[in-house]
C-alpha cells in the first residue's frame, strides 16, 4: 500500500497542458450548442451560459489566489462581467483560462497559496491548484458535451489522476467519520486501485499496489474505467454506471457526508 503524500509524486505530467486542452474542448462544445439557455443535465440549476460563467470565474479566481501566494486569507478578485453574446462569451472564457495558465506558469508549482482543502492530503500549493483545475475543467467539459447530447470519454491521462486527486483533495480529511469505521476501494479498469479508510481520525486515501490490492478485503468497492470513476465521484453518472460490491450504503454515506458541517 502506497501512501498518497503531499509531494511531487502526486502531480500529473503536464497539468497546464491538460487545462489548456480541456478548456479548448469545453469552448468547442459551447460553440456547437444550438442554445446557450439549454439546461445542463448534470447541473440542473444551470444553463450552458451559467456553466461558462462559472468556469471562467473559477479560472480568474484561482489565478488571483496563486498570484497572492501564501496569504492568511483567500484572495479576492474584482467582478468580471461575462458577456452573453456567444462570440464575446467564448473570448472572455479563453481570456479567463489564459489568466489561470499565466499565473501558474509565472509562479511555478511549489508556490504556497490559500486553498479550501487545508486538512486534506493535497498540499496548499499552486501545483495542487493546477492539479485540481485539470479535474474542474475536465468534468465541466463533460457537462457541456452532455448538454449537446454528445458526451465524450474523459481523456485517460486526466481520468487516471482524477480518481486519486478527488480522493486526496475532496475526500481525505481529519474530520471524524460519523459512522462505523470502514474501508472503501476504487478499482480502475486501467490497472490502478485506491483505498479510503474511514474512522474517527477522518478519511485517508492510499494507492494500492498490484501485490497489496487483494491482501485485505474492503467493506465496499467500486469498479469501472478511470473516467467512469471520476464521473461517479463527482455525481455525474448514476450509481449503476459502475460495478459496486460489498456494502453499497457506504457510498450513500460518503456522498452525503459534509466534513465541514
Amino acid at each position: 500500500m502506497t501512501d498518497i503524500r503531499r509531494d511531487e509524486d502526486s502531480r500529473i505530467p503536464g497539468p497546464l497542458r491538460l487545462i489548456d486542452e480541456r478548456s479548448v474542448a469545453f469552448r468547442a462544445a459551447v460553440a456547437a450548442a444550438p442554445d446557450l439557455d439549454a439546461r445542463v443535465p448534470t447541473c440542473p440549476d444551470w444553463t450552458l451560459l451559467d456553466l461558462v460563467h462559472h468556469l471562467g470565474t473559477v479560472h480568474r479566481r484561482w489565478a488571483a489566489v496563486v498570484a497572492v501566494g501564501p496569504a492568511d486569507s483567500r484572495a479576492t478578485t474584482a467582478a468580471s462581467e461575462a458577456p452573453r453574446e456567444r462570440e464575446a462569451l467564448l473570448a472572455w472564457s479563453a481570456e479567463s483560462t489564459q489568466q489561470l495558465l499565466g499565473a501558474l506558469r509565472e509562479f511555478g508549482p511549489d508556490r504556497g497559496c490559500w486553498t479550501w482543502w487545508g486538512d486534506s492530503q493535497s498540499p496548499q500549493t499552486s501545483g495542487a491548484v493546477a492539479r485540481h483545475q485539470v479535474q474542474e475543467v475536465t468534468v465541466h467539459t463533460y457537462d457541456a458535451q452532455i448538454t449537446l447530447g454528445d458526451p465524450r470519454p474523459l481523456p485517460e491521462e486526466a481520468a487516471l489522476d482524477g480518481v486519486e486527486e478527488s480522493l486526496v483533495t475532496c475526500c481525505a480529511t481529519t474530520s471524524a467519520w460519523p459512522h462505523e469505521p470502514a474501508v472503501v476501494d476504487y478499482h480502475a479498469a486501467e490497472g490502478r486501485s485506491w483505498r479510503v479508510e474511514l474512522s474517527a481520525a477522518g478519511a485517508r486515501s492510499t494507492r494500492l499496489s498490484a501485490t497489496t490490492a487483494g491482501e485485505s478485503p474492503a467493506d465496499a468497492s467500486a469498479r469501472a474505467t478511470a473516467g467512469e470513476l471520476v464521473l461517479f465521484l463527482y455525481s455525474r453518472v448514476p450509481v449503476d454506471s459502475v460495478k459496486l460490491e460489498g456494502d453499497r450504503r457506504l457510498f450513500d454515506q460518503l456522498f452525503a457526508w459534509d466534513p465541514g458541517a
